[in-house]
């Protein structure tokens, strides 16, 4: 079984063909483009074999979202102030530290036996560096959005990984099965696939739940700070990851399944998926009624609204803070679509124009229901590059 949703260029479609080679079953959600290998939006079902690139180099990068009992009136005169706080209290951006004195340095996921995974010489470093920076976000589209729905209700959501530990894993455990050393520099434009009845397949199974465990405490951790930081209370919580890999069972076939840039929608489990800075957010829903439920999407649906072009097509091509070719997107573009929300951060590589309508994918995706729209009041991403 193959399928694919909505409109793609032709690098996605051949890159999800080649993927479909290897897999029982697979899909393309509506809001794909093209990644390493596998593209994003992709989703992979196999018999007992992971995929290392197919879950990403960011291993468990997820949404989290908390309804909060506040309304947008109690915050609607200090979004400014809030959004400033914000920005100074959470890392953002490559190589940040969470000096926060109430970062949580000592979870229990620091006494995980997973952690033999990574050879004795690398593990003190690996592990003081992502103790440092559990609680921080990272660059690019990860991003702190405070939202209210429809009902006025302030919702806090966030986007991120699993940092520096995911990263460092997805390439060692690459480089391992490429014949390469823990540190050495591995080919990520070439699948791997790890069984999973070998030593390096369950090594790699255990380091990617590490890190997601990892991921999962990092995001709780921001997002209910925040809510803190807004004078609010956590009412509700709605949290996935989106680059992983799970146990599942389909159509009475056990298998592996690989989400790259998808979100697992099965019946009525709830899934936060965000559009651009400019769009809105939703909290949506597997459709709850299983025999309804689109088993042509391996139960999975869109992690957001999907890249219309590249980073360098967008903002330039920059050298030493100079821009020596001209992107697509110019700053007044970006700020006249951003005009409605307060915005920290951000670069034209992640302007609303680089990206879907979100409406315009979750059109397009079946097996889903819409539960709450979430209209950006303040988004704070890592600080621009190019001013």
């Amino acid at each position: 079984m193959k399928t694919v949703y909505g409109t793609h260029d032709e690098k996605t479609l051949e890159q999800f063909e080649f993927v479909s080679k290897s897999t029982v079953h697979s899909a393309l959600m509506a809001d794909g483009h093209l990644g390493y290998v596998m593209p994003i939006g992709g989703v992979a079902a196999y018999r007992n074999k992971v995929s290392p690139i197919g879950v990403g180099v960011d291993i468990a990068c997820g949404n989290c979202a908390i309804r909060t009992d506040l309304t947008a009136d109690d915050i609607s005169g200090d979004l400014d102030a809030l959004a400033d706080e914000i920005i100074s209290t959470i890392a953002l951006g490559v190589g940040g530290v969470n000096d926060d004195p109430h970062a949580p340095k000592d979870d229990a996921l620091f006494e995980s036996s997973s952690w033999a995974v990574v050879p004795r010489k690398h593990r003190a470093s690996l592990m003081d560096r992502s103790r440092h920076q559990l609680g921080t976000t990272g660059g690019g589209n990860h991003y702190i959005d405070v939202f209210q729905d429809e009902d006025g209700w302030v919702w806090v959501g966030v986007h991120f990984g699993s940092r520096a530990l995911g990263f460092r894993l997805a390439h060692s455990f690459v480089a391992l099965a490429q014949g390469l050393g823990w540190t050495d520099r591995p080919n990520m434009n070439e699948e791997v696939l790890l069984d999973l009845d070998t030593q390096l397949g369950q090594d790699y199974w255990a380091g990617m739940e590490l890190a997601g465990d990892y991921a999962y405490a990092g995001r709780e951790w921001v997002t209910r700070r925040v809510v803190e930081i807004l004078g609010g209370t956590e009412v509700d919580m709605v949290h996935n990851h989106h680059n992983y890999a799970w146990r599942e069972n389909h159509v009475g076939d056990d298998l592996i399944v690989v989400r790259k840039g998808a979100t697992p929608a099965f019946p009525s489990q709830r899934g936060f998926v965000g559009g651009s800075m400019g769009d809105k957010s939703v909290i949506l829903q597997g459709y709850p009624n299983k025999d309804v439920a689109s088993a042509h999407t391996l139960l999975s649906t869109v992690h957001g609204a999907g890249r219309v072009m590249g980073r360098m097509q967008a903002k330039g091509k920059w050298k030493k803070g100079r821009c020596v070719r001209p992107g697509r997107v110019s700053h007044e573009m970006m700020d006249a679509a951003t005009t409605a929300i307060v915005l920290r951060g951000g670069d034209l590589d992640e302007a609303p124009q680089v990206y879907r309508k979100l409406d315009d994918v979750l059109d397009v995706q079946p097996g889903i229901e819409v539960l709450h729209t979430l209209t950006p009041l303040i988004v704070c991403m890592a600080p621009s590059r190019t001013r």
